[in-house]
This record gives C-alpha cells, structure tokens and sequence, in this order.
C-alpha cells in the first residue's frame, strides 16, 4: 500500500519534499514514478527513479527544479520540489510497477499501484 505525503500550501519559489512510503522492490525492473493532477487536466507525468540502479527520468517542464530519491533501507521514495511556480499546483501521485521498460515510465497507464495523492498548491 503506497502512502503519498508532505503536500500543502507553498509560495512561489517555495519548496516541498513529498514522500511515497510502502514502495518495496519485487522484480529488478521496479521503478516508481510521481505523476501530478491539476483540476481538468490529464495525470502527466513529472519523474521516476529505477531501484535497481537509480537511473532517473525528469519531465521538461520540472528538470532542474525538483529530484527524485529513494531509500531502500525505508521503501520510501522522495520528490523533492524547489522554485515552485503556480503551474506546478495539482494533486501528486506516486505510482510502482516491477514490469516497466524505461521508455514506459512517463506512461502513467503501465503503472499497477498508486498511492491516494497529495495536494500541493502553490500561491503567486
């Protein structure tokens, strides 16, 4: 069972680590991704990291800004976000899968677990 947390309300330029607790590695090809909701909007995808050798995937729109950890030793993954922009409001997600070739991870249709969501909201 995949728990999202750490949202909230932030400023522009703010920061925010999410976390997503439970992700536990069952084939070598386990990777979790984050994904984000804004009202209206399709789930786009926002970063993954693989557990096996922890390669990881940045959307465009987020590169630079926010990064994607994991600690094994608490099958925990974090997303840490800096110089939030208003755009980056939405519910995040995270989501697990031990089956997902890299070219796969930004899909968020591949994905079989997902946490509840967290809200982030960030205020100009």
């Amino acid at each position: 069972q995949l728990q999202a947390s750490g949202g909230g309300p932030v400023q522009t330029g703010g920061s925010l680590r999410l976390s997503c607790a439970g992700a536990k590695r069952t084939s070598w090809r386990y990777v979790t991704g984050w994904f984000r909701q804004a009202p209206g909007k399709e789930r786009e995808f926002v970063a993954a990291i693989s557990w096996s050798d922890g390669t990881r995937d940045y959307a465009d729109s987020v590169e630079g800004r926010f990064a994607i950890s994991r600690d094994s030793a608490k099958n925990t993954v974090y997303l840490q976000m800096n110089s939030l922009k208003p755009e980056d409001t939405a519910v995040y997600y995270c989501a697990t899968d031990g089956t997902l070739i890299r070219s796969s991870w930004s899909n968020p249709t591949q994905y079989d677990n997902w946490g509840q969501g967290t809200q982030v909201t960030v205020s100009s």
